[in-house]
């Protein structure tokens, strides 16, 4: 009996958190991640046919590691908005935060498996896919005990570059260290928004920095890896 009514409680909380937007706002984040989606395939398939043109191997896989990530978050993220059903609803919500990690593992594969790929390519890699798994895992099982920690946790995955700033400065191209930095810098700040829970449309208004986050880091590998 208390193991039901612990499971009503915890139903009970999620569905309160999925009604917290508008239908409005979740029109808007529909949307906004809608265009991502789109956006993200074709992505996907300029990169792929630029990287086969060139009859690289790595940049073929890594392309297709990065730009099916992208695709994975921005539609996750359509679909946790557009469903009304608590259910469903939360299986997609899930998801959405796990493809988080996703794409800030796939974003490092590219330059991690063409620009370095030597000893600290490797370990960004290695740790960035680690860190991805394990915040995946403990999304699916604790994520509305621990949301804050996971916010953390992917702002922690994003600045692992630290650890590796002066290899990082040496092997990759100012110019694309700068879109990456403007990308990197616009997923920061639109936490802020993310976070501002009282702000009308605070959500959607997210929604547009990540584009920007993930547009610019497209536009890196676009210019600089292709």
């Amino acid at each position: 009996m208390k193991n039901l009514e612990n499971e009503r409680n915890v139903l009970k909380t999620q569905i309160h958190s999925l009604k917290s937007q508008t239908l409005g706002e979740e029109i808007a984040n529909s949307i906004t991640h809608g265009v991502g989606a789109g956006l993200s395939i074709a992505a996907l398939v300029i990169l792929v046919v630029l990287a086969s043109r060139r009859g690289d191997a790595w940049r073929i896989v890594s392309f297709s590691i990065y730009g099916a990530t992208l695709i994975l978050l921005y539609l996750s993220s359509t679909l946790y908005h557009s469903f009304v059903n608590p259910k469903i609803k939360n299986i997609f919500r899930i998801l959405d935060h796990s493809a988080i990690y996703l794409l800030i593992a796939g974003t490092y594969t590219p330059v991690t498996l063409t620009l370095m790929r030597g000893a600290w390519g490797w370990t960004l890699f290695g740790l960035a896919w680690a860190m991805a798994i394990g915040g995946i895992i403990i999304t699916a099982l604790l994520l509305d005990k621990l949301k804050a920690l996971l916010v953390l946790s992917y702002v922690v995955m994003g600045l692992l570059v630290v650890i590796a700033i002066k290899p990082i400065i040496q092997m990759v191209p100012r110019g694309m260290i700068i879109w990456l930095f403007i990308g990197g810098t616009c997923y920061i700040l639109g936490i802020t928004f993310y976070l501002w829970k009282k702000l009308p449309y605070h959500h959607p208004i997210w929604h547009l920095f990540v584009l920007g986050g993930s547009i610019s880091h497209f536009l890196g590998i676009l210019f600089y890896l292709t």
